[in-house]
């Protein structure tokens, strides 16, 4: 409080003294410690405390340690949880599962910032809200110290405003520690101390980015917000560079050779980690043998090395628009292990006899030594299954048949099949945007997903069920089942295929649900999406479906995929860039050679710290395309596109450009016409003299007005002549006179 302001209306001193004894909650006070610690100046003024602390004794807030003497009753409402600023710098603290969150006003969240472990204390309920509030008393641990901004400076001192809309407060810098950085520089700020009773913490800057607007500036700013380093630390890179990498006959001898057998890779047209392949051979007895190659990166990468402890850091590569930020230093990523043309690899695979009807006859797990025949890109292989001719053109006819019945197989078993397109971008030397195109998944994409799918699958089953037994099938086994590292996604809740059926139903699509049963619920999502291909609602059922469902994570303890509709997942096939994948391996080769990898606890714990940055890497991801939308939509101001709105919330209509896939907001308050109501059960706003509609999925025409570089933010405004779509209206004076 400032010094001098008096305070004499009861609630305010109610909650002066309540909040000055919950912030020494170790000590008591009598009045007149309270009375000068809250800068009250008269005799009458102090006296008013004594009615007070009565007060709140008979309320149970305090408690009279001895005569005269008050502190505040320790109870169950303080706890600890992780804050979630708002824009608006109030919050909500997280601590359960099943308990709704605190809720903090912008004024009580103390010297908290976003993410960080905080102690709440929660005020007793009033009245007959169900919303619970309270403040922070204190921060427990900071969940990051570095943050990226802008830097404003005066001829004394400066301020970094943070990107970040939801760290709440700018960083004070003094001159000294401004580092080089000039006006209006994006930055790099380190949180020094914010000390009680400042308005600001204060920092040093300790990177400089360059200006807004620029690619370099702009993919380091990204890379510093979320954590990712630009380089691998000296050690590391010293300890990959000093692996053997020669392929020694004692090795060779204890593996199975592959290498006369048909083997080839297929991958991006600018890939260069190919960490698997495949091979095709026929059998005498007229099935096929498929033999899922795999790097075997655990040959190289060993637990406990300092390589290993860096991977598990990582846990995951990272691709930004113009980079990857690899898991695995180059050496080992892009050459040891990438199963390069013509060169002898290391591999762990996993080789399936199947039939004409993809049954599987007989399969095996163990190392093998492969040669890779021939690169394929996507590309070339499409083109082949298309009909030109080409390098193994038999073998790709015959992988692509087996590929399909697999699939079908797959479908008709609950596998949910959503098929989202990419957003990629092609760059100049400048990593400037020169025009957008889409990734979409073709016959040869599928083909490799559906056998890296078959070998995921398949291991997941081997390593969970024991000689004889089937853990699914029994408590007891189920509970000792051996280890694995799954990759898990659970049932979506009867809640959101609510939602989302009776969002279909709008458009006249009749969903199926059948409670508690799995399959049917899959089937139904199938039909639908089925249904909606090229019509108007696609883009948004296909979004809601996505949304609909649970994140999926790994984890040693098993619910099934039921996305996939499968009840054994892991991820096997991909360990240059997934830590995951080199923990199933490892526990793979326990498993064949009657070893012990590790334990349960010890696995959980690289479980969650590889699901914490997977989804902190897909953020990274999304944050560098936004960029580069704003950035390619930045000369077109004023020009006109077809969109389709993609969402519909109180402050606004975001609007995606059916062209590009850019998403951008048309204000509430731009919207022009009429006086436009937010109708949020139904996902729409209503022209209130006009009746006319601005509903999700509707196709619109929007003119861009703006492209904002710094907040990553694109505004639109509809068009004029936005008439020629399907929007239905509403005659308010009908429903007035009936």
């Amino acid at each position: 409080m400032a010094k001098g302001k008096k305070k004499t209306a009861k609630h305010y001193l109610f909650e002066d003294v309540l909040d000055f004894l919950k912030h020494n909650p170790e000590k008591s006070f009598n009045y007149k410690q309270i009375g000068s610690a809250i800068e009250l100046n008269t005799d009458s003024e102090r006296l008013e405390v004594i009615e007070v602390l009565a007060a709140l004794k008979q309320q149970g807030f305090v408690i009279e340690k001895e005569l005269g003497k008050f502190q505040i009753k320790e109870s169950k409402q303080y706890i600890t949880g992780i804050i979630d600023f708002t824009s608006q710098a109030s919050a909500y603290v997280s601590f359960s599962e099943t308990e709704k969150d605190v809720f903090i006003p912008g004024k009580k969240t103390r010297d908290a910032l976003q993410g960080d472990l905080v102690k709440v204390y929660i005020y007793p309920r009033r009245g007959n809200g169900n919303r619970k509030e309270g403040e922070v008393v204190d921060v427990i641990k900071r969940n990051r110290t570095e943050f990226v901004g802008t830097v404003q400076i005066s001829p004394k001192f400066a301020y970094v405003v943070p990107d970040n809309t939801k760290i709440h407060v700018d960083f004070y810098i003094r001159s000294s520690l401004i580092n080089g950085a000039k006006n209006g520089q994006k930055v790099q700020v380190k949180l020094r101390e914010w000390k009680a009773g400042e308005n600001n913490p204060s920092g040093e800057i300790t990177q400089v980015f360059g200006f807004p607007g620029e690619h370099v500036t702009e993919m380091h700013a990204i890379m510093a917000e979320f954590g990712l380093p630009e380089k691998f630390p000296d050690n590391v890179e010293f300890e990959a560079r000093s692996l053997s990498t020669q392929i020694t006959q004692s090795e060779i001898n204890t593996r199975r050779d592959f290498r006369n057998i048909t083997t080839f890779t297929i991958d991006p047209f600018d890939a260069k980690d190919f960490d698997d392949a495949l091979s095709l051979k026929t059998l005498s007895n007229g099935n096929w043998e498929v033999g899922v190659h795999i790097a075997d990166v655990t040959h190289y990468l060993k637990p406990g090395t300092v390589l290993d402890k860096e991977a598990v850091n990582r846990a995951t590569s990272v691709y930004l628009v113009d980079r990857c930020i690899p898991m695995l230093p180059e050496v080992l990523s892009n050459f040891v292990c990438s199963l390069r043309q013509d060169e002898e690899k290391l591999c762990f695979s996993a080789v399936f006899e199947l039939n004409e009807n993809v049954e599987i006859i007989s399969e095996w797990y163990g190392k093998t030594i492969i040669k890779s025949n021939r690169r394929f890109t996507y590309e070339e292989v499409q083109e082949i299954i298309e009909g030109k001719e080409g390098d193994f053109k038999e073998e790709i006819f015959v992988l692509d048949k087996l590929a399909k019945k697999l699939r079908d197989n797959r479908m008709r078993k609950g596998s949910i099949s959503f098929d989202k397109a990419e957003v990629k971008f092609k760059l100049d030397e400048n990593g400037t945007p020169l025009g957008v195109f889409f990734k979409t998944q073709k016959d040869a994409h599928k083909l490799i997903e559906d056998f890296m799918l078959l070998a995921n699958r398949k291991v997941s089953e081997f390593l969970s069920k024991t000689q004889g037994s089937d853990p699914s099938k029994n408590k007891k086994q189920k509970d000792n089942a051996p280890l694995c590292v799954y990759r898990i996604h659970d049932v979506p809740t009867e809640e959101k295929m609510s939602e989302l059926s009776g969002f279909a139903a709008r458009f006249g699509h009749n969903m199926q649900l059948v409670a508690s049963n799995k399959l049917k619920t899959a089937q139904a999502i199938n039909k639908l999406l089925v249904e909606v291909k090229g019509k108007k609602e696609q883009s948004m059922i296909e979004l809601l479906a996505v949304r609909s469902m649970p994140k999926a994570y790994y984890s040693t303890k098993n619910v099934g995929h039921y996305g996939l509709g499968f009840e054994y997942y892991s991820h096997f096939t991909s360990p240059i860039r997934r830590y995951p994948d080199v923990m199933l391996h490892r526990l793979l080769q326990a498993r064949l050679t009657h070893a012990t990898y590790s334990n349960r606890d010890e696995l959980e714990l690289l479980c969650k710290q590889s699901s914490e940055m997977e989804r902190l890497a897909a953020d990274a991801e999304r944050a560098s395309v936004k960029y580069k939308q704003v950035e390619f939509l930045k000369d077109k101001i004023g020009f006109d596109f077809e969109g389709i709105i993609s969402g519909v919330t109180e402050w606004g209509i975001y609007v995606e450009i059916k062209e590009n896939k850019c998403e951008g907001m048309v204000r509430s308050r731009d919207i022009k016409g009429d006086y436009f109501m937010f109708d949020e059960e139904n996902y729409r706003y209503i022209g209130r003299n006009t009746g006319k509609i601005y509903a999700l999925g509707d196709a619109v025409k929007i003119k861009v007005i703006n492209a904002d570089l710094t907040k990553k933010q694109l505004t639109y405004e509809f068009a004029e002549d936005t008439t020629s779509n399907n929007q239905s209206k509403i005659s308010f004076k009908k429903k007035r006179n009936r």
